[in-house]
């Protein structure tokens, strides 16, 4: 079995995408099933790994005993079954994401590459387009703000995670697509990278992480909503990749959506905890003190974000579980 993964969980089974995926070289797809998802009683794919609950059950881990029912954050067992089967790299994706034929074909541990730095928060969408438009997870209050980063001339970096863009329906929040809801292509240009203290919203829909090392921040919160879950995930990893002298990194759309049918209204409200709380997350990162231990310092967040009631008791046992299930693989 390679050792890179794909982890997607799904209600649908064995989509299109899915199989898509199934076909690129040396990777893995690791499906994690819930309790809506159609059964697959014979699996005629050898390179698709399907967990369906009883699977998940038998693989013993600590979080399966922490981890809701019929909610998004059972990839986190399919993160830990990757581990458990020798990962090096873990990519993030779903099920009516297709990948382009270039998909990951310049993706390292190391680039040369620009950067971006000296803004508190940066819109990555507008250096791929000039189309009027936002990811999901950013701040409000700063869609309209007029603080430009400055590019830093290309240098050598260690990469800990790839975001890349999603041409057509892209991550993008609810109040984008009840107002605007253009399809988008995002322009070609050179990978960006941020600098430490410059945040900007990445997701669990194209997302690569290539550094063994931060594994632990690919745990997902299960005590905030749906639509929150991955992109407070997302600002927790940055803070937390930051302490091991790497960075996040966006590349151009190497994938398409096809959506998934969506209530907008439904999601705006599964996003409200992310309208209102972004900014407490980012003055609570700013403020904290890691000491590049990813095992340790993702539990102290966890502790320091449940002292402001944006996650619950349920998430530190979540945690917990989590990293002690990655500690004993």
């Amino acid at each position: 079995m390679p050792s890179k993964f794909i982890i997607i969980t799904s209600i649908n089974g064995i989509t299109s995408a899915v199989k898509a995926f199934s076909k690129l070289h040396d990777w893995h797809v690791i499906v994690v099933g819930d309790k809506k998802t159609p059964p697959l009683r014979k699996n005629p794919f050898p390179n698709i790994t399907f967990l369906s609950v009883d699977d998940q059950k038998k693989l013993k881990f600590s979080f399966h005993d922490v981890c809701p029912f019929n909610h998004y954050v059972r990839k986190n067992l399919g993160y830990l079954y990757a581990i458990q089967q020798g990962a090096t790299w873990i990519t993030d994706s779903d099920d009516d994401n297709f990948p382009y034929e270039n998909w990951a074909s310049d993706i390292n541990e190391t680039a040369s590459i620009e950067t971006l730095s000296g803004a508190k928060v940066v819109n990555i969408y507008r250096y791929f387009t000039n189309q009027f438009i936002w990811p999901r997870g950013f701040p409000l209050n700063s869609i309209l703000g007029s603080i430009r980063p400055k590019i830093n001339h290309a240098k050598q970096n260690k990469i800990a995670v790839w975001q890349g863009l999603v041409d057509k329906d892209p991550d993008v929040d609810a109040i984008y697509r009840l107002i605007i809801n253009k399809p988008i292509t995002f322009k070609k240009r050179p990978p960006l990278a941020l600098e430490p203290g410059t945040y900007c919203p990445f997701n669990s829909q194209n997302t690569i992480w290539t550094l063994k090392a931060c594994f632990p921040y690919l745990y997902l919160p299960i005590s905030v909503t749906f639509r929150f879950c991955d992109i407070l995930r997302g600002y927790i990893a940055q803070r937390g990749i930051w302490a091991m002298r790497a960075k996040l990194a966006f590349t151009s759309a190497s994938a398409y959506q096809e959506r998934n049918a969506h209530n907008f209204m439904d999601d705006f409200i599964d996003e409200i905890p992310c309208y209102k709380q972004i900014g407490q997350v980012i003055d609570l990162l700013d403020t904290i003190k890691l000491g590049g231990n990813p095992s340790e310092d993702i539990v102290f967040v966890y502790k320091r974000l449940q002292k402001l009631g944006i996650v619950n008791q349920n998430d530190l046992l979540g945690v917990q579980a989590f990293v002690h299930d990655m500690q004993h693989l």
